[in-house]
């Protein structure tokens, strides 16, 4: 039976608790990059009243063309991972590929995250189950949001109940993805806290050649219709001090510069919602 919150790093996310932005580079590129984001996202929000979680994959095994970037070095990314980790205190979110990488991400991150191509491989889930972190599944492109009830069903046979469902699109034609925001409530009604991914969701899949396209414009709109939903308890979204020379999804990583902005937005969005949730006749609350 799923819990009403999960617990990560000292706080808890779920529908009742405050929101938590999951937020951080698409991957590690190197050290400068990382601690500069890492840097200017703590300055963002350390004085809102919500609960963040750092995120960077050390590895990117899924690219449009062989000459797409995957990364550093497993040991060397992990490495900067946890500098960050200790040098701002933040709790850390990363993908994990395999049931072997599991025991060594686990050392370093706070959540694990099962990304969207894996999240029907059970001997992916049941390691990450096993580990004893949190474990973030996200929804594949592929699936309807009912199944995501059996990927986590998979995590929680290993006696692990910290489990995350993100959303993240589903594909719609060719290089398209498209947000059904009925998906969030299904995934919700399962009991799992539900994280909305805002930068992945207008990702246009190969549609820059030999990389992934986007349309950016898109983020903020969608991230406040998925918290309208009432059924969201985080967003995720990956950022960049700079989009355009980023190694990575550079067509849907949002600036860095506008986070702060963005998050009170949503903020705000999110408080009004949680009033309406609350009120016993489903009416918003005065102030």
């Amino acid at each position: 039976m799923a819990p009403p919150h999960v617990s990560v790093a000292g706080f808890k996310i779920g529908l009742e608790q405050p929101l938590t932005l999951i937020a951080g580079p698409c991957v590690v590129e190197n050290r400068d990059m990382v601690f500069r984001t890492a840097e200017g996202l703590k300055t963002a929000v350390e004085d809102l009243p919500i609960q963040f979680i750092f995120k960077a994959s050390y590895k990117k095994a899924n690219r449009t063309s062989l000459h797409g970037f995957t990364g550093l070095e497993m040991e060397r990314a992990l490495n900067i991972l946890e500098e960050v980790k200790q040098a701002f205190e933040l709790p850390l979110l990363t993908d994990v590929h395999s049931e072997l990488e599991v025991p060594v991400v686990a050392e370093v991150a706070d959540v694990l995250q099962i990304p969207a191509f894996l999240c029907r491989q059970t001997d992916l889930l049941l390691a990450a189950g096993r580990s004893g972190r949190a474990v973030n599944i996200k929804k594949g492109q592929f699936l309807a949001p009912e199944d995501m009830q059996l990927a986590a069903e998979k995590v929680a046979s290993t006696g692990n109940s910290n489990i995350l469902l993100t959303e993240r699109g589903t594909t719609f034609g060719y290089r398209n993805l498209v947000v059904d925001m009925r998906g969030m409530v299904i995934m919700a009604k399962s009991g799992w806290p539900v994280i909305y991914d805002a930068t992945h969701s207008v990702q246009l899949p190969g549609a820059a050649g030999r990389a992934s396209g986007g349309r950016p414009e898109f983020i903020l709109p969608l991230a406040k219709a998925a918290l309208a939903t009432g059924a969201v308890s985080g967003i995720f979204m990956e950022v960049h001090p700079s989009p355009a020379q980023a190694l990575s999804d550079a067509q849907t990583q949002l600036p860095l510069e506008q986070v702060g902005q963005v998050v009170e937005q949503l903020l705000a969005l999110h408080q009004c919602v949680t009033k309406i949730r609350l009120s016993p006749t489903g009416k918003p609350t005065q102030p």
